[in-house]
């Protein structure tokens, strides 16, 4: 099926980006003027403007807003930008601001159903890997590792995480990994936040285990994991590396996205 894309991104701005009640991780959304944010309920956790409704004439003023509202506090945030983000020049401004921008990823949007179908068809995994949900702190010491074997180590990761499994199982998040023998090599999750969309995150395996179908039969377990619970779509902010393997499944590249990260100090 062919997205039509300004509909589908419509979608997406309303319900995840402009949305405050479908998190589920404890954190707290709200609406503060011309944008959402999000900060933790309590203690650590990810801080970030997630949609504005700016031109050249206030977006200045509203970045010093928000500049002064996570410095009071100590915080750092991330400012999330999309590429159709107005004004054009967001991103010089949030950089003049204090702002460091990281990697630019691709917003990539599919019909869940339709992933489900066609990566559980041929996503065979190789012999002896098999697929396996994290319930328990061994599951979650398996996921940290690939993660950090292939992304770098991430503090935070295990203990959000953790709390995840524990406040909410198997209805926000979904983790699973694949082990080959004892061996962690690959894993990922799901989100189910209460909109249409099944947000994928941490796709990641082994360098000497890539190319040989593991991220595509995760793709497929989770799709069908999303068309269980009733929703439309899957959203992945794809690298580089992975957006032309979700191209060749079927996902379509809405948008870009540039995570613009300030820290105190």
């Amino acid at each position: 099926m062919n997205l039509d894309v300004a509909t589908v991104l419509s979608e997406f701005d309303a319900q995840v980006r402009r949305g405050l009640d479908h998190d589920g991780s404890g954190a707290v959304g709200e609406r503060a003027g011309p944008v959402v944010r999000w900060r933790p309920a309590g203690g650590e956790g990810w801080s970030g403007v997630v949609w504005s409704d700016l031109d050249a004439t206030t977006a200045d003023a509203v970045i010093a807003d928000q500049v002064r509202f996570f410095a009071d506090r100590g915080e750092e945030f991330e400012w999330k930008l999309y590429s159709y983000d107005q004004p054009p020049d967001l991103g010089q401004r949030l950089l003049a601001a204090g702002f460091v921008a990281e990697d630019t990823e691709a917003l990539m949007v599919a019909d869940a159903a339709e992933i489900g179908a066609s990566a559980g068809a041929g996503g065979a995994l190789p012999a002896g890997v098999r697929l396996v949900p994290v319930t328990d702190e061994a599951g979650l010491e398996a996921v940290t590792e690939v993660h950090d074997r292939v992304f770098g180590a991430d503090p935070r990761l295990r203990s959000e995480l953790a709390a995840q499994l524990r406040n909410s199982p198997d209805t926000v998040v979904m983790i699973v990994v694949a082990m080959a023998g004892d061996e962690p090599v690959s894993s990922a999750r799901v989100a189910f936040d209460g909109t249409d969309f099944a947000g994928l995150w941490g796709g990641g395996t082994l360098p000497r285990w890539r190319g040989r179908g593991i991220y595509r039969a995760l793709v497929g377990y989770r799709a069908r994991l999303a068309v269980a619970r009733g929703y439309r779509y899957l959203q992945v902010d794809a690298s580089p590396e992975s957006r032309p393997i979700l191209e060749r499944l079927g996902f379509t590249c809405l948008a870009e996205t540039t995570p613009y990260l300030w820290s105190p100090g």
